[in-house]
């Protein structure tokens, strides 16, 4: 009876190739695009405001849905493929068509009912105005019993 000597490496090797056919397989599978995907974002601090960007390239502003609260701004919509009945011949594809849905926590409270939204080139960008009290303010602080001119404080 010969000892087989087992090697695993050789079977990730073999799991790896068997991987790689399924996508090749699958390449353009639309089914697969139904599924939820994120867009890119950035985040700035603007002083009065925040400043989110969201990269929607290809997106009609009508396929949008942004909601904001206190302390979260929310986007969903769909990019939907150019024709009606998607095309059979491509041979490939790394569009990400379907919905999406993009909840973005926020460092500090805003006022939700004066955001400010603007469409342009696929940039999605929003203009959120901070709460009164998450504005940086001066306040004069005593230390060690004497008054000191005002400092900026983060409240």
């Amino acid at each position: 009876m010969a000892l087989v000597r087992w090697n695993p490496y050789a079977e990730l090797e073999t799991l790896r190739r068997q991987m790689d056919r399924l996508f090749d397989e699958v390449g353009d599978y639309n089914g697969l695009t139904d599924q939820l995907w994120q867009p890119a974002v950035e985040l700035n601090d603007a002083g009065e405001n925040l400043v989110l960007k969201v990269q929607l390239p290809g997106i009609h502003p009508d396929n949008l849905d942004i909601n904001a609260s206190r302390d979260s701004i929310t986007i969903s919509g769909e990019y939907r493929h150019e024709q009606e009945n998607k095309p059979q011949n491509i041979y490939h594809s790394e569009f990400q068509y379907g919905k999406f849905h993009r909840t973005i926590g926020l460092p500090v409270g805003i006022q939700q009912n004066q955001v400010e939204a603007d469409y342009n080139n696929g940039i999605l960008t929003l203009r959120l105005p901070k709460v009164e009290e998450a504005m940086n303010r001066s306040v004069k602080v005593n230390i060690g019993g004497q008054s000191n001119p005002a400092l900026n404080a983060n409240n």
